[in-house]
């Protein structure tokens, strides 16, 4: 593949695996084609693929895809909700063995269905931490939960002490609930307080509108960690990182 021209003075960014600047991408079905097609212009951007919902266990091309994620360095993720089903059905055991024998190396243990306690949503990170790169995510699918920004990190600092990688905050697909309002608009307050409890590479805002993503970007700088991004929207969420939008260009002092 021919590399990227270098004569504009941008923002630096690390090569994968990246700890920061993390691209999240949303999978919600590519077919095996499409996947390659993507890999093949965007992986270098790509640091987690998550395969959303239950997708994974509906998929039989799931472990020819995981294959080629991983030989683009593109570690695939399952998604939070079907641990939780999983989880429900006391089959955790049987996820594991599962998605180890299919490839997978990270898996998101969320609570956005509200079946869990608490304690069970911590003690899950803790031993899927044996087997797999876990990121936790905070936030439910409908409603106002945890009900306070204190709460948030709250959830998230013990999450982290628990070994996850990464917490994640909950935006869903629509980035109309957990850490926006109704109407799409980022809670600052919500974002002020989880950043005073936790280290900004430690966490994945999923941000799936460009201007959620560009909100971010000239926040918290080009290399803040995004989530569920769509695979369309991959090369232009890195044109707003590094100032190739009129959203985030920096233009020169005179």
């Amino acid at each position: 593949m021919p590399e990227c021209p270098t004569f504009l003075d941008l923002p630096a960014r690390q090569a994968k695996p990246r700890r920061s600047g993390i691209t999240h991408v949303l999978d919600k079905g590519l077919t095996p084609e499409a996947t390659r097609a993507f890999l093949g212009q965007a992986a270098h951007l790509v640091d987690i693929m998550k395969v959303g919902w239950g997708i994974g266990y509906v998929d039989p091309s799931l472990p020819a895809r995981v294959r080629m994620c991983a030989e683009h360095g593109s570690p695939v993720c399952l998604g939070g909700t079907l641990l939780e089903v999983a989880a429900m059905q006391d089959r955790v055991g049987e996820l594991r063995d599962w998605a180890l024998g299919t490839g997978i190396t990270h898996v998101e243990v969320s609570n956005g269905l509200r079946a869990l306690a608490a304690e069970r949503k911590h003690a899950l990170v803790r031993e899927l931490t044996a087997d797999f790169v876990v990121l936790a995510e905070t936030g439910a699918k409908e409603g106002n939960y945890p009900p306070t920004p204190a709460a948030w990190a709250e959830e998230m600092t013990r999450d982290l002490d628990a070994g996850a990688a990464w917490v994640v905050a909950e935006g869903r697909e629509s980035g109309t609930v957990g850490i926006y309002d109704s109407d799409h608009v980022v809670r600052e307050d919500l974002v002020k307080v989880i950043l005073d409890r936790v280290p900004q590479d430690r966490v994945i805002f999923e941000a799936p509108t460009k201007a959620q993503q560009t909100w971010f970007v000239r926040q918290l700088g080009p290399h803040v960690n995004i989530g569920n991004v769509e695979p369309a929207g991959v090369l232009a969420l890195e044109t707003l990182r590094l100032g190739l939008r009129a959203d985030t260009v920096i233009r020169p002092v005179r």
